[in-house]
């Protein structure tokens, strides 16, 4: 009974360690609700996840990249291309809809896996990788949209995803949920899941175990980009204009739900679950900022000292750690 206590312990620690992105969000729900009733309006909170969209489905993405220690700046970048490359593919015309949605998330899928090729045989840091991938979609992006909104969005495509069910839930942050469900049992439940968690706890182990560490990191920057592609979708269904510069910034806005929602840059944990529930504190954090007319900046102010924080009490409770 004794030797039992440690385990005890250890099982205590973890789950409230995984799980403290959730104290954070019911409490600043509290704290929302007290400052004002909007707070309780179901279609409110609809619109809440609405606005979170396409953060959230690009952060369930890069959720995988950082569980293995990683790191994928290009997201913003791929945001914006995703956006313009679907809306001039469109042409406004609804024949096109599923021809450029899928030619979107390919030409996605072919920078993630340029990408996954950098990180996997350069030397260099994924950080550094990642930045100047970034900086080069985006000039890509400029080039060739002319650095002007280009392409017309197709009838009843906006239509479609800001319907909301029983005038409620809008069809945009369902498909929210849905992504991030279904990525969330690729972790828990497939063996490429289960690779993923054991690369980013120790990468040395992993190539000395004969795990496919060059080809799980290769499928995760593919996953991230093809879900930031999503993202842009998502974008330029909420807003139905195309912009070169749409994903600008996400990139931070998803690390800070990211690193919020429990998942370290050393790698080795993290869920999707709590990168979602991450967005949904920075998304009820923005909007009581808005109701409380501050200045519109303080959302800087707080992106930045949420990745602060976040990170060094994950970090301190990993060396408080019971072994």
């Amino acid at each position: 009974m004794i030797a039992a206590r440690p385990h005890r312990h250890l099982r205590a620690f973890d789950i409230l360690s995984r799980w403290a992105v959730l104290f954070v969000l019911l409490l600043l729900y509290g704290i929302a609700v007290t400052l004002s009733d909007a707070f309780l309006e179901p279609v409110y909170l609809g619109n809440i996840l609405r606005q979170a969209a396409p953060v959230g489905i690009a952060a369930a993405g890069a959720t995988l990249v950082m569980i293995l220690g990683c790191i994928d700046l290009s997201i913003g970048a791929i945001i914006s291309f995703a956006a313009v490359f679907c809306a001039v593919l469109m042409k406004g015309d609804s024949a096109n809809l599923a021809f450029a949605i899928s030619c979107t998330l390919a030409a996605c899928a072919a920078l993630g896996a340029i990408n996954g090729i950098l990180v996997v045989f350069n030397r260099s840091s994924s950080f550094i990788l990642t930045l100047g991938s970034a900086l080069a979609i985006y000039g890509l992006t400029q080039i060739y949209s002319g650095g002007t909104a280009r392409g017309v969005v197709s009838p009843g495509f906006r239509e479609f995803f800001n319907f909301r069910i029983h005038d409620v839930l809008p069809v945009l942050a369902l498909s929210l949920l849905v992504l991030a469900a279904l990525l969330e049992l690729v972790l828990r439940l497939t063996r490429f899941g289960r690779h993923v968690y054991l690369i980013g706890s120790n990468t040395d182990a992993a190539y000395l175990s004969g795990l496919p560490v060059a080809s799980v990191t290769f499928a995760c920057y593919v996953i991230s980009a093809v879900f930031a592609g999503l993202g842009g979708i998502a974008v330029l269904a909420r807003s139905g204009v195309s912009s070169t510069f749409t994903g600008r910034g996400f990139e931070f806005d998803a690390l800070a739900a990211i690193i919020l929602g429990g998942t370290t840059f050393a790698g080795g944990r993290g869920t999707v679950a709590g990168t979602i529930a991450g967005v949904l504190v920075l998304f009820i954090a923005f909007n009581l900022v808005n109701i409380l007319g501050l200045d519109y900046n303080l959302q800087l102010v707080l992106k930045g000292t949420i990745i602060v924080l976040a990170s060094a009490i994950y970090a301190r409770l990993d060396s408080d750690r019971p072994t």
